[in-house]
């Protein structure tokens, strides 16, 4: 075989396996509603765009950047992590990467050694798993069910604990469930990770998209000492609308922090430099826009919450945060005579002309994720195209 064990043991994306058949079929002609990509609709707020054309024009854009990023770029997160969360970093504690998941891919690759184990709450983003098992380390999965929010507890990080426990990941507010930990669920996790050293990978990348009078709380914030073992992976795509811009940033230790730059100067040189350009200004500028596309998402939340809960057979939490609906559609599969969350999903795609997720891709094979990072009009139009599909299989 010419591939590598690596390449052949590695899953592919099921959001973007999902999100490209969509656009295949829409491409040959078919009327395909999306819901797959936590990839927000509204354009990159203009004065973000106008910061990159200048650095174009004026051809300050033209070279090679320093592999950590622009020193402005990082004295920008420093300034945006200090008016966010209150607490002060140097720039030597700084990253930029190509995106938030090449980071967290770099900071695995950093930190991680052959059976070393990083504990995963259960549903997860669907990179987490394959990017620790790229570092030969090994995923440790924890349910966090939904009778606890999808949050897991102390006790059963402690059940799973092991000599061979690096560290474990909490993303709050959660893909793809929405859920936040509240500051006393993150004190205690926080503080059983300083007692038995291990590393906390806070994926805060979703931290200003919270609804309802929901707060988010950044565990590095609650002590000192959790702030010491805690390393941040954040970015501009979710809260300025700059995915396809591609700059996410490492925060924490000096040394970890100087290993991802060693392993980014490797591997990718450095970020696209007109777009550090762009996230120094969505960083240090106006910031009201994030602020609008936060409202718009929460007026989807509530209007299209209800909708979804209402369908037959469907078991869904109100999500506090993100922009995902995660519905266990463990009852509707069973009255459509379905088994398999895979062939549900490829039934709703081939039938209903409905792209959404499977949730196996996120350990969770009795749900779905739902984005609803587009405009309303199409979620409400998909709502009603999964009831109209539901009812036609009911058996």
């Amino acid at each position: 075989m010419v591939l590598s064990n690596r390449a052949q043991q590695l899953e592919p994306s099921v959001t973007l396996a999902a999100a490209a058949k969509a656009k295949e079929l829409k491409a040959a002609g078919l009327d395909i509603l999306s819901l797959t990509l936590g990839e927000p609709d509204f354009i990159t707020p203009e004065n973000i765009r106008q910061a990159a054309i200048e650095a174009i024009t004026t051809g300050q854009a033209s070279f090679y950047t320093p592999a950590a990023g622009m020193p402005a770029l990082r004295q920008a997160i420093v300034e945006r992590t200090k008016a966010d969360y209150g607490l002060t970093y140097d720039v030597n504690q700084v990253v930029a990467t190509d995106g938030a998941k090449f980071g967290l891919y770099a900071l695995f690759q950093a930190i991680i050694d052959q059976d070393d184990q990083v504990i995963i709450p259960v549903p997860y983003w669907v990179s987490y798993a394959e990017q620790v098992k790229l570092a030969q380390g090994t995923p440790v999965f924890v349910e966090a069910a939904q009778s606890n929010e999808f949050k897991v507890t102390v006790a059963q990080l402690e059940a799973a604990r092991t000599a061979k426990t690096k560290a474990v990941i909490i993303n709050s507010p959660s893909n793809p469930t929405g859920s936040i930990y509240s500051k006393e669920e993150l004190l205690a996790i926080g503080e059983w990770a300083v007692a038995h050293d291990i590393w906390i990978i806070a994926d805060d990348i979703y931290g200003r998209l919270v609804y309802n009078g929901h707060e988010f709380t950044p565990i590095a914030t609650l002590s000192e000492a959790i702030r010491q073992k805690t390393l941040i992976i954040n970015g501009v795509s979710k809260s300025y609308s700059m995915t396809g811009w591609r700059i996410g940033y490492v925060i924490g230790d000096v040394d970890i922090i100087k290993a991802i730059t060693s392993i980014a100067s490797q591997a990718t040189s450095n970020c696209s430099a007109a777009s550090q350009y762009a996230a120094i200004e969505a960083l240090t500028g106006d910031q009201h826009s994030v602020e609008v596309m936060r409202q718009a998402f929460e007026a989807r939340l509530n209007t299209l919450y209800p909708q979804v809960a209402a369908l037959p057979g469907v078991s869904l939490q109100k999500p506090q945060g993100a922009f995902y609906l995660f519905p266990n559609v463990k009852g509707t599969m069973a009255m459509c005579g379905y088994t398999d969350v895979n062939v549900f999903v490829e039934d709703l795609l081939m039938e209903a002309h409905v792209a959404v997720v499977t949730g196996a891709g996120f350990g969770a094979p009795e749900n779905i994720r739902m984005s609803y990072a587009t405009d309303l009009e199409t979620l409400e139009e998909a709502v009603k195209r999964l009831a109209a599909f539901i009812d036609k299989k009911k058996q």
